[in-house]
Order: structure tokens, then C-alpha cells, then sequence
């Protein structure tokens, strides 16, 4: 499709797709949508959050938030939430606490400079089906930590933020290179933060989080190197950590989703391509602002980035082994996954990636990502399809 026949079908109607799945493209005001986030409400409607504007970097990206009320058959015209002229604003999150409060967590940059970001946490009101956010306020950790997967709750009732930490060197961009994950945890609902390293973490990013029940839980993560997902431990409730080391599916350094089923395996929504199955290469993610400095092998210590393998297929991996490995994989969507320009609008991008994951009480999976940069998909799958079964 090109950006137009794409945009015509950004209603946000939920219709019938292939293999009996139900889909839609949500609809936004802007050219590009990109980083999908999807948590249900407590009233059980969906919600899915993205950042749109121009292009990733540019200081009217904001962040956007649309609604699919339970038994609704169209996604709520979106609202934005964010609003800062002098930042882009990006990679939401949205956390229902223990008491019912919503809030969403996002990041704020100068252009293509991550290392300079900031979190910003508002709280959002939803009723009568419009949803609006409140003021933002500053986290009180370090420039350059950045989020992208939900947080979750330690066994004393703390909060655990999976974050990343990108990593500048002194007078260079940003590139990648030093990138390391971390948990930010809070005691205070909230109110303040401190940082729990995770060891040997260069080079992995996006930290997701999933609880495996007895105080154990696993992460998975993105990899700058683009060679495969990893994965590490933790024995303790998510206090420390194991260092991450490479699972058995390919990773693109682009982001993963992962799950908790309700039947105990693990699901994990990404991109299986890497560096080893293409040759496609983009100078570094910013480019296109010249804000964005290059992939060269940094100081000692780092690792070196790869941008530009396609992000494609969309596939869901299911694991019987808690992550180790994941031999069940079926495609969700596949295409060129061509992403060597983030211009939504020229038509040369074709990813399908930076995808989100829930599942509904009824055993259903739903699904938003990245559709070529100009659109977020919407996907349910049936209860069953995962097993080859299911309308």
C-alpha cells in the first residue's frame, strides 16, 4: 500500500481480517506513528498509546492515545497528551496501578540527541470514553534513560520500570554504543526513583520484564548488534540480575514484545531477522535530521550498532522452556520490512515492527505495531491461534 491508501483506511474501524482475525488501522492526525504501547483500563477498554508528528526526532512528535471501548467496533479518535516545542517526545507507557490510577510515562529529547532525554509521568483520566492527561512532572533519574516496556510490581509491592540508559560519550553524539539496561524502582508510588543495574547489559536495550511466578522472573531484550534477543534471570524478586546471553530468535535492534500467556509459556512478538540474514545497513537511527552521529565502534567498552536490517516478518514466538527457546513461531504479518529512512510520506519504508502485546481475559491476543511508518495496526487473534486453532 502506498502512504495514501494507507492513511484512507486509518478509521479505526475494527473489521474481519485473513484467518478469521479482527484488525484495524488506527486513526491519527499526523504522517508518522510509530512505538505502539497497549494496556487495558479499568474499565476494560483498550488502550493503545504511539508517538506521531513528522519524523522520530522532530520537535512536534508527541504522544497520542486512542481507546477501544469493550464490544466498540471502532478505536476512539485519539487525543494527544504531550505537547513540549522544544523536544520529541517518545516511547509511551502506560501503568494502571494497584489503586486504579493510570499514568503514562514517556520520553523527552533534543532532536536525535538520546542521551540528553528526560522521563516525564502524567496522570491520565479516562471517562465517558475520552481520556485526557494531566500535567507532566520530571523523573529524578539520570539524563538519557529511556522506557518502552510496562512496569511491573515487585513481591513487596514496589514498583519496577524497566529503562534503558543511553549512553554519550564525552564530546561525541549519542550512537548506541555504550547503551546499557536497568530497573528504576520505586517505593513511593512513584514519587521517587533509584536505579538497579543490570551486569553485562552493553548493547542490550528494552528491557521487558516477565514475572515466572516464585519470585523469579525472566527479561528479555533488544540488541544494538542486531544478532538475537537475549535474556536473563533474576532468583530474587527482580532485585539483581543475571547478564543478559542470546536466546534462539534473531533480534534486528528493533524492539521486542514478550508475555506471560495464561497458560504459563512465553510469548514473545518481534522481528526474527538480524544482521547475519541481510546486508541492509542506514548510517544510525538519525540521519535524516543529521542529529544522529554514526555507527562507528566507540571506546572501549562498547559495542557496535547495526541500523538498517528490515523489520520484517512480525512474528509470535511461543516458548515451553520460560524463554530459553522458542521453536513455535507463526507470522503475523510479513513485507520488504524495508527501514532505511524513517520518512513516512515517500513511500520507501515498509517495516512492521516496535510491536505490543496484551492478552485479554477471554484468552484472546491483541496486537498493535508499526504499519511503514505512517499507521498503527491493530490485530486480535482468536484464543487458539497461536496452536493453529481458533475462527
Amino acid at each position: 500500500m502506498s502512504p495514501d491508501e494507507i492513511a484512507a483506511r486509518m478509521t479505526g474501524v475494527v473489521a474481519p481480517g485473513p484467518a478469521g482475525r479482527l484488525e484495524a488501522f488506527l486513526p491519527s492526525p499526523v504522517a508518522q506513528n510509530h512505538a505502539a504501547f497497549l494496556a487495558f483500563l479499568p474499565d476494560g477498554s483498550l488502550a493503545c498509546a504511539w508517538f506521531g508528528g513528522t519524523i522520530e526526532g522532530a520537535s512536534d512528535i508527541s504522544i497520542h492515545v486512542s481507546t477501544l471501548a469493550p464490544g466498540a467496533a471502532q478505536w476512539a479518535a485519539p487525543r494527544r497528551m504531550s505537547g513540549d516545542p522544544a523536544r520529541s517526545e517518545q516511547n509511551p507507557v502506560i501503568f494502571v496501578d494497584p489503586d486504579g490510577r493510570i499514568v503514562l510515562v514517556h520520553t523527552a529529547q533534543p532532536a536525535g540527541n538520546q542521551d540528553e532525554c528526560l522521563l516525564r509521568w502524567r496522570t491520565l483520566v479516562h471517562a465517558g470514553g475520552q481520556i485526557s492527561a494531566g500535567p507532566a512532572r520530571e523523573l529524578d533519574l539520570p539524563r538519557g534513560t529511556f522506557v518502552r516496556a510496562p512496569i511491573v510490581l515487585r513481591d513487596d509491592g514496589a514498583w519496577m520500570m524497566p529503562v534503558f540508559r543511553c549512553v554519550g560519550l564525552p564530546g561525541r553524539r549519542w550512537t548506541g554504543s555504550h547503551d546499557t539496561s536497568a530497573l528504576a524502582v520505586s517505593r513511593d508510588r512513584g514519587e521517587t526513583w533509584q536505579l538497579t543495574e543490570v551486569p553485562g547489559s552493553v548493547g542490550s536495550v528494552h528491557m521487558t520484564v516477565v514475572p515466572l511466578g516464585g519470585g523469579r522472573l525472566a527479561a528479555f531484550y533488544r540488541r544494538r548488534q542486531a544478532d538475537f534477543v537475549h535474556r536473563s534471570d533474576s532468583a530474587d524478586g527482580g532485585r539483581t540480575w543475571s547478564a543478559p546471553r542470546p536466546t534462539d530468535v534473531p533480534n534486528n535492534n528493533s524492539s521486542i514484545g514478550a508475555i506471560r500467556l495464561s497458560d504459563g509459556r512465553i510469548a514473545l512478538l518481534c522481528n526474527p531477522s538480524s544482521a547475519a540474514t541481510s546486508q541492509d545497513r542506514r548510517r544510525s537511527l538519525y540521519d535524516e535530521i543529521g542529529d544522529g552521529g554514526d555507527a562507528r565502534p566507540d571506546a572501549e567498552g562498547g559495542c557496535s550498532p547495526v541500523w538498517g536490517v528490515p523489520r520484517a516478518p512480525l512474528a509470535l514466538c511461543v516458548s515451553e522452556d520460560e524463554g530459553r527457546s522458542f521453536p513455535l513461531r507463526r507470522i503475523v504479518e510479513d513485507g520488504p520490512g524495508t527501514c532505511l529512512t524513517n520518512n513516512s510520506l515517500d513511500g520507501r519504508n515498509s517495516e512492521l515492527s516496535y510491536p505490543a502485546l496484551v492478552e485479554g481475559p477471554d484468552g484472546a491476543l491483541h496486537l498493535a505495531f508499526t504499519w511503514h511508518r505512517r499507521a498503527i495496526k491493530y490485530v486480535r487473534l482468536a484464543p487458539g491461534w497461536i496452536d493453529g486453532r481458533g475462527a
